[in-house]
Formats: C-alpha cells, structure tokens, sequence
C-alpha cells in the first residue's frame, strides 16, 4: 500500500515537500505542474519545479519526487517528458485534473477530460517518446461538467500506455466542495487493468478508513489534508501496519513551520513571502488552534521584518510543548 503526496500548484511546492516528507508516512510525491505549450522547455525550468531532480529526483528525506507536465500538445509533451526522464524524473506524470480556469481555458487540465480520444493520443505519443523503463502515470477528476466519460477518460489513459491512473474523486465543476464520490473510484478501477489511486477528502484516518472500505483502492493520495494536518500520513502508514500513531502536535510542528518562514525568506521576494507563510497557517487553522491565534498576529503583516518580529515574540510566550 502507498500514501502520496499531492501536486498542488503554488502550494506544495520543493520547501513544503521537503517539510511534509520529513515527517514521514509519504511514499513517494509530485512536483506542482509544468506546463508545456509549444517548444521543448529548458532544463532550467525543470529544476525551477523540480530542484529534487539536482538530489537524485528525491527530497531531503529521500523521498522519490515524480515529474508532472500539463499540457494538450501530444508531441510537445513527448519531448518534454523525454528531456524530464534524461534530466533524471523517476517517474513522469500527466495532470488531466487541474481545474483552475486559466489552464482550462489553455486547454490543459481537466477540460481535456471532456475529450477522451485527445487524452489517448496524449498519452500514447508521451509514451512513446519516453524511455521504456521510466513508467508514466495520469492524474485524473472524473469529468469536466459531471461523469460521464469518467469510465471513457481511464480507459484511453490505460490504453495509451499509463501504468497507474490517480483519481481525485470530483468533477471540474465540484471543485473541493464535499463530498469526494469514492464510489466512482471503484468503478474505474474496475473499468482499467492498471493500478487506480484514491484522492479526494482524506483529512484523517477515519476518512482514509471509509475511502477504501467504499472504493476498495489500495493506494491513496493526500493533498489538502496532509498540508492541513502534516502528520496524518504516519498515521495512516501506522493504521496499514496495524498500529496506532499519535497526531502531531504542536511541538512537533513548531520547527517546522519556523524552519519554512526561514526558507520562504531566502528564497522568495520580501512582498510576497509573509503571503506564503500566511498560505500554510491559514490551512493548519483546521486542526491547530496555535496556528489560529498565529495567523491572526501576521494576517495584516507585509513585511518579512514584521513577521520575524511577531514570530519572535509567539515563541517567547506560547507554550510549545507537546
């Protein structure tokens, strides 16, 4: 059985990934999307993405990071996904299943759902170009308006060469608004001959437990859930070897977050890095009430000076034992 890691653009990025996979519980993870529209990319973009391809394709925890391209150019994304597994992508993947409005109107992301033939010929010519030993997997929802290609989609992504199709279990138009059809998994799973992983609404162990009792995927991945409760993978991973893991608790996570503000401070622009710091605490708002009482100290703040001031402080008079 294997947990993994979301791609979840403009927030999972190479920081939190090392962050997440440090705790353990993560088998494997993916980058945020690169988008490939019309030319080979340079090798620079990659490593912009997927900085874990200079470390053996691996987080710092040594974790294995998958490559992901998003795109409707078949050849294009054959090239580039050939250049991903020369640049050293373990494992290349496909992203039929972002559904911001941008990509969609791009047509990349889940409204190419819409047209299964086109996903077979995606699929097929990046197989293709790709060396016959680097696997390649597709990341799907189960329909742009509602499922009724759902079936149509994971067989043209099986019969194009996917060797393991990932299913976020709502449509384009469902968004992240609960619930996650589970059900439908099941019958994906029993539509292809590959390996179907569950995502969609895991935010604890009770949720995983449900997951696959109704959809019956061995595998399954977290995304919200996981960055909102960074210890609910080792849970999981306790519950599949028959053993109870506690929650992280505030103790655990205090460093961190500390250690994620110290690198969103070095490596992304002053206007912009408190957004990135205050991104993660709003999410860890749903289990952490620290975190609350944090998010509501920076909230207004826009500059790093200014966090640093009231992080200093929040650690002088905030208990954060475990």
């Amino acid at each position: 059985m294997q947990i993994a890691l979301a791609p979840m653009e403009g927030l999972v990025d190479a920081p939190l990934r090392d962050l997440l996979t440090r705790v353990g519980g993560v088998d494997w993870c993916v980058t945020e999307f690169i988008r490939v529209t019309d030319r080979l990319l340079p090798a620079k973009e990659f490593f912009r993405l997927a900085p874990e391809l200079l470390n053996g394709a691996r987080t710092a925890a040594g974790v294995p990071v998958r490559v992901q391209l998003l795109g409707s150019d078949p050849y294009c994304l054959g090239d580039n996904a050939a250049l991903a597994c020369r640049l050293g992508a373990p494992v290349v993947d496909l992203n039929f299943g972002c559904p911001a409005k941008t990509v969609n109107r791009h047509r990349g992301g889940a409204v190419l759902l819409k047209e299964p033939e086109t996903l077979h010929r995606i699929v097929s010519q990046v197989r293709a170009a790709m060396p016959k030993h680097v696997p390649l997997t597709a990341k799907m929802r189960l329909g742009y308006e509602d499922a009724s290609l759902a079936l149509d989609c994971a067989r043209a992504m099986a019969d194009g060469g996917a060797s393991e199709i990932i299913v976020h279990a709502r449509t384009k138009v469902q968004g992240y608004k609960p619930p996650a059809h589970w059900g439908w998994i099941a019958r994906i799973a029993e539509a292809v001959p590959v390996p179907v992983m569950a995502n969609g609404e895991i935010w604890s162990v009770e949720d995983y437990r449900r997951c696959i009792a109704e959809c019956g995927a061995r595998d399954v991945m977290l995304g919200r859930g996981l960055v909102s409760r960074p210890g609910l993978a080792r849970q999981i991973a306790a519950e599949i070897r028959g053993e109870v893991a506690d929650d992280m608790h505030w103790a655990e996570l205090w460093p961190l977050l500390q250690d994620f503000w110290l690198e969103a401070r070095s490596r992304i622009a002053p206007r912009h890095s408190p957004g990135r710091l205050k991104q993660w605490l709003a999410m860890l708002t749903r289990f952490y009430p620290e975190a609350e009482v944090l998010f509501g100290q920076i909230k207004r703040l826009t500059t790093p000076a200014a966090v640093d001031a009231v992080l200093a402080e929040f650690a002088r008079s905030t208990p954060h034992r475990g």
